[in-house]
């Protein structure tokens, strides 16, 4: 099969950790990677940002990243793109007019504009990895997507073949949007278990109990929360990973920890390089996500797959990985995080518990493997169902 990926911002071959890097650059390219080990042929198309980069860069075996024209060769804010979608739509059907894929999976609403305005009666399988309807609803006026967001991921979830939910409560929300259930298949995000595992490097840590929050630094993924809390874990150092130290959310949490006189047990470590996060995980005695909302959240099944307890928020996909096998809690609410963080830090067997079920859990749900038999299953009945061809999509 040749499948073609479009993910017009979360280039897979980024570092990870910027405001636009995380979650769904890895999940695209691990995602491209198993693809291609069961034999398919697999292009990932995003947007060129880099004017030096060579047009075409291999990622693995079976996959290459194509860099697409659209706008400036420069960094965009994901939110200002939209204008270039048009762009980007017209030289991928160059493209496919030229090599027609089998299917083609966007990854992002803007990638499933593109994607629908490009393929004519090429199948097309939609990812949203977050909806504008949860983000404008937890973030209000500072949300900064286009205007026309949610019109168009309503389209979009009508028009696409298949629309892979990563979640029970994504399926919820996509129902609410007019999405045909017929059309929804919950695929859930994946973890490289040959990475992420209880056994392997531990980083240095101090003789104090070790809290760890990784990933991208933006109000909504509630650091502040996790500092707050730690007011009351007088035991505990936190450890934040992502972002750049100068960035002005790490900025302001570092003013939020001295306020509190946490100066000395709160350290912003900037963004870490992928080979290292294992390691970084394995050195914490539980690892804290507690975004106000949450897609998917490929950190609590990274560290329940290297065996390390995690306390979540109560949030989207976090009730179907962590729920069971971590404790959950709601979202900005550090009292609550707190007693819940000493349950887990003042109780080692508990700790060990949580941690050999969240060991198991990622085994047996979340490998790459499974995820991508899962979404190649999608493929082949999109296929087989002949479908119509897709209507223009405007905007």
């Amino acid at each position: 099969m040749r499948v073609e990926l479009i993910s017009e911002h979360a280039d897979p071959l980024a570092a990870i950790g910027g405001v636009d890097a995380g979650g769904q650059n890895v999940h695209v390219a691990q995602l491209a990677i198993a693809l291609a080990a069961r034999g398919h042929a697999v292009a990932v198309h995003t947007r060129r940002s880099d004017p030096v980069r060579p047009g075409s860069v291999p990622l693995a075996p079976g996959v290459t990243v194509e860099y697409v024209t659209a706008g400036p060769a420069a960094p965009v804010p994901k939110d200002e793109l939209a204008p270039y979608m048009p762009e980007f739509a017209e030289r991928l059907a160059r493209r496919w007019a030229r090599t027609r894929p089998d299917i083609v999976h966007a990854h992002y609403w803007m990638s499933g504009q593109a994607a629908l305005l490009a393929a004519g009666d090429i199948p097309v399988v939609q990812t949203f990895h977050a909806l504008g309807t949860v983000k404008r609803r937890w973030q209000g006026r500072a949300d900064t997507s286009p205007a026309h967001r949610l019109a168009v991921e309503r389209e979009i979830g009508q028009r696409a073949d298949a629309v892979l939910a990563t979640c029970a409560d994504e399926v919820a929300e996509l129902l609410a949007m007019g999405v045909s259930e017929q059309r929804i298949a919950v695929v859930p995000c994946g973890v490289d278990l040959g990475t992420f595992s209880p056994s392997g490097p531990v980083a240095p840590r101090g003789e104090r109990a070790l809290v760890l929050s990784i990933g991208r630094l933006v109000p909504r993924k509630g650091v502040d929360t996790v500092i707050r809390a730690l007011r009351r874990l007088p035991q505990a150092d936190l450890v934040v990973a992502g972002g750049h130290c100068h960035d002005e959310e790490a900025v302001r949490l570092r003013g939020l920890a001295a306020g509190y006189g946490l100066e000395g047990r709160v350290r912003l470590i900037g963004s870490v390089p992928r080979a290292r996060v294992p390691a970084l995980m394995r050195s914490a005695d539980v690892v804290v996500t507690v975004p106000w909302y949450e897609p998917f959240g490929m950190v609590p099944i990274e560290a329940m797959a290297c065996g390390v307890p995690v306390v979540a928020s109560a949030v989207g996909g976090h009730l179907d990985t962590v729920a069971g096998c971590g404790l959950l809690v709601p979202p900005r609410r550090p009292r609550a995080l707190a007693r819940a963080l000493r349950a887990v830090l003042d109780d080692p067997g508990r700790r060990e518990a949580l941690g050999a079920a969240g060991a198991r859990r990622a085994r047996e749900r979340y490998g790459w493997p499974r995820v991508a038999e899962q979404t190649e299953a999608v493929y082949s009945r999109v296929i087989n169902d002949r479908p119509r061809p897709l209507a223009t999509l405007g905007g």
